[in-house]
């Protein structure tokens, strides 16, 4: 047995290092500019699997550890999509989309019994929502932000119809956003013909039956794409209504600022004549 574990062990790193070492060259030879990303996005996986791993029992005995891992998760999931989305301050906002998808999903399934309120099933279905809609978050966040400084002019133009910020802001970015989706619905559409998902083949190592393992699966990416859904819908809220913003974006304090000023100049211009 020990002569096996440390087979396995060799194996598993050996492995580690070929596709690490396969990622990087891959990277470098298309000048993508990840390699060094790609090392420390490994790096950290091991360690933090490391340690989850010497934790995790202790943490799912104790429901105030568990809610504070949970806790703990869900910070970082906001920091991690506020820094994919901006390095401005507004960033922090994207624990408001994340906390709206994760929680209905949450209570959802903890009040219909689907999942048993054990620490032991809370922490992990918790740490899939809550990581779905981190990346949906981040994915919608990156893309309105990017639409909404490359199609300014459109923006501004709305603008000058008389639509408001939000709804000038709205009809740009909305469409992009959608795309945040995507990987969402893919995989829901394809699970079983083209991925054995995570859940899937979890319960089936764990000596389940393939109908438990397909009903936890199903569960699982129905639960992610109404995570999802949410975070994307309230990401793009949020945008529209400058509450996450670049420092140079539509929204911005500067460019609020400047579009008044600019507007104010306009109706100075529009007085009518004799009036000073």
């Amino acid at each position: 047995m020990g002569g096996s574990t440390i087979v396995v062990g060799w194996g598993l790193g050996f492995a580690l290092l070929a596709l690490t070492a396969l990622t990087v060259a891959v990277a470098a030879a298309g000048r993508l500019g990840v390699s060094v990303a790609s090392v420390v996005a490994v790096g950290r996986a091991v360690a933090q699997l490391a340690v989850v791993s010497s934790l995790i029992v202790a943490v799912v005995e104790s429901w105030p550890a568990t809610v504070a891992f949970v806790a703990l998760m869900f910070g970082v999931a906001s920091w991690t999509s506020g820094r994919r989305m901006t390095r401005d301050h507004t960033g922090w906002a994207a624990a408001l989309p994340i906390l709206a998808g994760t929680v209905p999903v949450l209570v959802i399934v903890a009040a219909t019994g689907a999942v048993p309120l054990r620490g032991i099933a809370v922490v992990p279905v918790a740490g899939i929502v809550i990581g779905g809609a981190m990346t949906a978050t981040s994915l919608a966040g990156r893309r309105a932000l990017d639409q909404l400084a490359d199609r300014r002019g459109e923006y501004e133009a709305a603008l000058s119809l008389g639509f408001l910020d939000r709804d000038a802001a709205i009809e740009v970015i909305r469409p992009s956003a959608r795309d945040a989706l995507v990987p969402a619905l893919d995989q829901t559409r394809t699970v079983g013909l083209v991925t054995l998902p995570g859940a899937f083949v979890g319960v089936l190592l764990g000596s389940g039956d393939p109908v438990q393992a397909g009903a936890a699966q199903v569960l699982v990416l129905v639960g992610l794409l109404a995570a999802e859904t949410i975070a994307v819908l309230v990401t793009v809220e949020l945008i529209a209504r400058g509450r996450i913003h670049r420092a140079d974006s539509p929204g911005s304090a500067r460019t609020a600022r400047a579009r008044s000023w600019s507007g104010a100049k306009r109706q100075l211009g529009r007085r009518p004549p004799g009036r000073s």
